[in-house]
């Protein structure tokens, strides 16, 4: 049970949950995007009929030997570089000890003492719940450590069975584990929405939570606001989403706080989550790092990531989401808000990059992927790199409007028929559905003058100052050629028509 850390009437008169604090820590579980399982030549494939990605290997047959995914290292050493941490050279496997059904070895490969990956933080912007005011704070990671998945337990395939599943077993994870510095449910998922956002840029991970590729169990426990003693911590799994992860951590401060208040006391233990009431059930007591019975793996070798090694994953680095940022609004020239959205995901800032490779015209570029383009994307889509137009097809779009072959309204219109027909050329389409513009200026002077001719005591409120009436005579004129005219040139010939006549 928590103590209250200052009892004075003032401290009492507050909201019950004012007079708590959340201390949240995160422990986020990725599936590595290798082809092959960390230990063993099984594909590594999401999808696949049950029981068909499996080896004796796997499956810890007697006289198995394991091997390490070379791969699976570099991408975990990726991590953490990106998130400042120090990286180990040394590296040994554990085997952690539990008796679970899908768990084939009966112990799970593992890194105890030594993760590969200490220290680092990952900078994440939150609102106060108070407040409401936004701040920027660095969510302080613990360590990072590489271990084997489990496999899958299937529930509701059988009325009176359990079913079981294995090919997930095996699959490398990296675990990134943050220090209990995380306040509110805010800040959790800000956490999780940057380390998704993060693995993707790296090309780690595929982030899908849905797919449960990505993964994340949450520790809760509370104290009294001003405290610095830490309470007993609760694990809440079985969170499939950012926002399970956010309902979970508001759920579970207030039945701690409903528990302390009465009277009780917390009991360290794992629950689940059950997102359609928002509530978490017990599950088990949390086991302790005793009941796991680490011990090195004697099958292992220690793996010596050489400075050699260090320097070459350093050398192939993608560029990350701040320097992108800074690129974005420094060479392309962008406001910060194209360059934020844009960066949002590794997806959407590779095709602006694309497409800029064929126009100069940067600004455009964004207004059309952030408008038009975004909106035909699906997460699927975007997730897969499937844009519904080629990079260069929309750049051509682009010239066509920079160099008046069509206006921008046109231009919608082409961008809706190049989506249906993938492989057509833009110029092509403008033409054959007649969205080329009108730039003959003989045509389009008789229609400027039949137009002044129509509206003469207009044109003489015009030639008195009202000459917000311009617009109403270029819209008449772009009415008569039936919207083929070219707004900027119908424009200036209305202009110099009404000066010169």
């Amino acid at each position: 049970m928590v103590a209250e850390a200052n009892s004075s009437p003032e401290v009492l008169a507050q909201p019950t949950e004012v007079r708590y604090e959340a201390v949240i820590g995160l422990e986020v579980h990725c599936q590595l995007l290798t082809q092959s399982k960390i230990f063993a030549a099984d594909a590594n494939a999401f999808g696949a009929e049950p029981n068909t990605n499996i080896s004796v290997i796997t499956l810890g047959h007697p006289g198995t030997l394991p091997k390490l995914n070379r791969k699976a290292v570099e991408y975990a050493v990726r991590i953490g570089l990106a998130c400042g941490s120090e990286i180990t050279r040394h590296n040994i496997f554990a085997r952690k000890n539990y008796f679970y059904p899908d768990l084939p070895k009966g112990y799970q490969l593992s890194q105890d003492k030594g993760p590969i990956c200490v220290g680092g933080g990952i900078l994440v912007k939150a609102k106060d719940p108070q407040t409401g005011q936004s701040y920027q704070t660095t969510i302080q990671l613990h360590h990072i450590h590489l271990e084997e998945d489990a496999g899958k337990s299937i529930h509701d395939g059988d009325e009176w069975a359990t079913q079981l599943d294995y090919n997930r077993a095996g699959t490398p994870l990296i675990e990134m584990v943050t220090d209990p510095c995380i306040r509110t449910a805010d800040e959790a998922g800000q956490y999780l929405t940057e380390v998704r956002r993060l693995v993707r840029y790296l090309d780690i991970c595929d982030g899908n939570m849905e797919e449960g590729s990505l993964r994340c169990d949450v520790n809760v426990s509370i104290r009294p606001r001003g405290a610095t003693n830490l309470g007993t911590k609760v694990e809440v799994k079985n969170l499939n989403s950012i926002r399970n992860v956010m309902r979970a951590v508001d759920s579970e401060f207030k039945r701690q706080v409903e528990i302390v208040e009465s009277g009780g006391r917390i009991i360290q233990e794992t629950r689940t989550f059950d997102a359609s009431t928002g509530l978490s059930y017990a599950m088990r007591e949390k086991e302790t790092m005793n009941d796991y019975r680490y011990f090195p793996d004697p099958d292992l070798t220690p793996v010596v990531i050489s400075d050699a090694w260090l320097a070459d994953i350093q050398s192939r680095m993608p560029m990350l989401p701040a320097e992108l940022y800074q690129k974005f609004t420094t060479h392309y020239g962008l406001p910060d808000y194209d360059a934020a959205l844009l960066t949002d995901s590794k997806e959407l800032a590779d095709y602006y990059e694309a497409v800029c490779r064929h126009t100069s015209n940067y600004k455009a570029a964004s207004n059309w992927i952030m408008g038009p383009v975004k909106s035909q994307l699906t997460e699927k889509m975007l997730r897969d790199r499937q844009f519904p137009i080629s990079a260069e097809r929309l750049a051509s779009l682009i010239g066509l409007v920079d160099n008046g072959t069509i206006s921008q309204t046109a231009a919608q219109q082409v961008l809706t028929l190049l989506i249906a027909q993938p492989d057509a050329i833009a110029e092509e389409l403008a033409q054959t559905h007649g969205l080329i513009q009108n730039r003959n200026t003989d045509a389009l002077q008789s229609l400027v003058e039949e137009v002044l001719t129509a509206w003469p005591d207009k044109v003489a409120q015009y030639r008195k100052g009202k000459k917000n009436l311009l617009g109403m005579f270029v819209g008449e004129v772009m009415k008569k050629s039936k919207g083929s005219a070219d707004p900027k040139l119908v424009n200036e010939l209305v202009t110099k028509t009404l000066q010169t006549t």
